[in-house]
């Protein structure tokens, strides 16, 4: 390893009752945070995310919140884990309650239809927000989310890599919420290209690192 990096940490599933009292408020940090930077992107109207994309275009056709319409999403894609013989853990099920929460509580503060400048600080804001809590989530390990565990999962099955899934399924998703009225834009690239790197960097310095012989 070279020196001077931060080691690359394991990030499987820990158990619950592995210091519950430091992991449980990252969890529901990062989730809190990862919800809000949903809405700070809605709010920028300059393009959202591939799944956000698609609660948006739903959000255009039903009388479902944005929150609302994510965690319905999310359970349906529980569903798909089924056949991929994905089991939900608590970080799952959290996953779907608290990133339909912060995003629509974000939604209702944050202003709507603001300036050109406030839009783009929202926007480049929001993105590095996201980064900053999927890191702060994903290294609780304490289980993925819905999306995650579909991404993961079809990839075991499949023998397909992680980032060939992961782009089929958010292309499909991106194209299903476009169909439907979802924002795509500036803020959708500005996603593909920024929010991968920015993880990536801080996961290390977030995730947590288990204590006991065994690990």
């Amino acid at each position: 390893m070279a020196a001077g990096r931060t080691p690359w940490p394991d990030l499987g599933y820990l158990p619950l009752s592995e210091r519950p009292a430091q992991r449980l408020p990252q969890l529901f940090a990062g989730l809190a945070l990862y919800g809000f930077s949903l809405a700070a992107m809605v709010r920028a109207a300059l393009g959202v995310n591939p799944w956000s994309v698609l609660y948006e275009g739903v959000e255009r056709h039903t009388p479902f919140s944005f929150g609302t319409i994510s965690a319905g999403l999310g359970v349906l894609v529980l569903l798909c884990w089924i056949p991929l013989r994905q089991k939900p853990t608590f970080g799952t099920g959290a996953n779907i309650a608290l990133l339909a929460l912060s995003s629509d509580l974000g939604l209702t503060l944050l202003p709507q239809h603001p300036g050109l400048g406030v839009r783009i600080g929202l926007l480049v804001g929001g993105v590095a927000l996201n980064g900053l809590a999927a890191a702060v989530y994903v290294g609780a390990r304490l289980g993925p989310g819905p999306r995650d565990g579909l991404m993961t999962g079809a990839s075991a099955s499949t023998g397909r890599s992680i980032r060939f899934v992961r782009t089929a399924i958010e292309l499909v998703v991106l194209a299903l919420g476009w169909l439907l009225g979802g924002t795509v834009g500036v803020g959708t690239v500005l996603y593909a290209l920024a929010v991968g790197p920015i993880t990536q960097l801080l996961l290390p310095r977030l995730a947590y690192r288990s204590r006991s012989p065994a690990s």
